[in-house]
């Protein structure tokens, strides 16, 4: 299977409800499900090598196939962008999910569930996994923190923020992978081919018919939550996050770019230390946040989830 298939469900909210898209790989029928959440502002593309190789290993294992799902969180890639701007934040994103996996699990029943979360999709999983009365399908099984937990660094909470929201316009699809490397170096090595893969999701037609423009596939109004953050108020959450942190009873794996400067080597032990007691994997060469493109990365969450 070299392309997935695109889905949509319908998520209620205040204006009266949103689309959100969803990418489907594998046996639609699995009862084993891995939901793989992208990062802020990213698509659930992001997660098409990985899907793959998750998909081959566990056709050859005893088990049989997998389902792999990849939503577009609200206000990216093929889903709707919200009327309120203001619902662009993790609680919200996280009632998006409970939505997802019931309409999933309508769909054909799950027994098995793990989840993968980059970034800010380790933070929704942080609410949906850490919250054990919520109304899942089946409990977590597995999770998969992709450099991120409960104390992110003020720092590179500002970095981001400096470039959230700039949609920009592009003459060329290299243009766009162009810009984006500029603030996205931090992904670690990849080659030209590698990038431009997954760049493209990145992008929409400006006017598809008149205009060879292109423009970022997600709605710059995410950045207006965003820059309502203060320092004072993300130490705040530490303490919530970190409290949910250790509601989980998922067994637990941390990835952490070796550079990262959002999520800090001292934070990272933490994790192994209480809570799950997660087990810890650095990739060197790599900040925030490894694309889990490259061979040993997807490997590590491959035998992690399906060993």
């Amino acid at each position: 299977m070299t392309e997935p298939s695109l889905h949509h469900v319908v998520c209620p909210d205040a204006a009266g409800g949103h689309r959100m898209a969803y990418w489907q790989w594998g046996q639609p029928d699995s009862p084993h499900l891995v939901l793989c959440v992208h990062g802020l502002t990213r698509q659930g593309r992001d997660f098409d090598v990985l899907a793959q190789a998750l998909c081959a290993q566990a056709e050859s294992a005893p088990f049989g196939g997998i389902r792999v799902i990849c939503p577009d969180v609200a206000g990216r890639g093929e889903s709707d962008w919200l009327k309120d701007p203001m619902g662009y934040q993790v609680p919200a994103y996280a009632a998006d999910m409970l939505a997802l996996l019931a309409h999933l699990q309508a769909q054909s029943p799950i027994t098995t569930l793990d989840w993968v979360g980059t970034s800010m999709g380790g933070l929704i999983g942080l609410v949906v996994c850490g919250q054990p009365a919520l109304p899942l399908p089946a409990p977590v099984r597995k999770l998969v923190l992709n450099d991120v937990g409960p104390a992110l660094e003020w720092r590179a909470i500002q970095r981001i923020g400096s470039y959230l929201g700039q949609a920009g316009h592009f003459d060329t699809l290299q243009e766009a992978a162009d810009a984006m490397w500029a603030i996205s170096s931090s992904f670690g090595p990849h080659t030209p081919a590698q990038w431009l893969a997954l760049s493209a999701p990145m992008v929409r037609p400006v006017a598809p018919s008149t205009c060879p423009q292109f423009r970022l596939h997600y709605d710059p109004a995410i950045a207006e939550p965003f820059k309502l953050a203060t320092e004072e108020g993300a130490r705040q959450g530490e303490t919530a996050l970190w409290q949910l942190y250790d509601a989980v009873q998922a067994d637990t794996l941390v990835i952490r770019g070796a550079q990262s400067d959002l999520l800090s080597p001292e934070t990272a032990r933490a994790m192994t230390q209480r809570g799950p007691f997660a087990r810890l994997v650095e990739f060197e060469g790599v900040g925030h946040a490894p694309t889990l493109i490259a061979g040993d990365q997807t490997a590590v969450v491959a035998d992690f989830l399906l060993a």
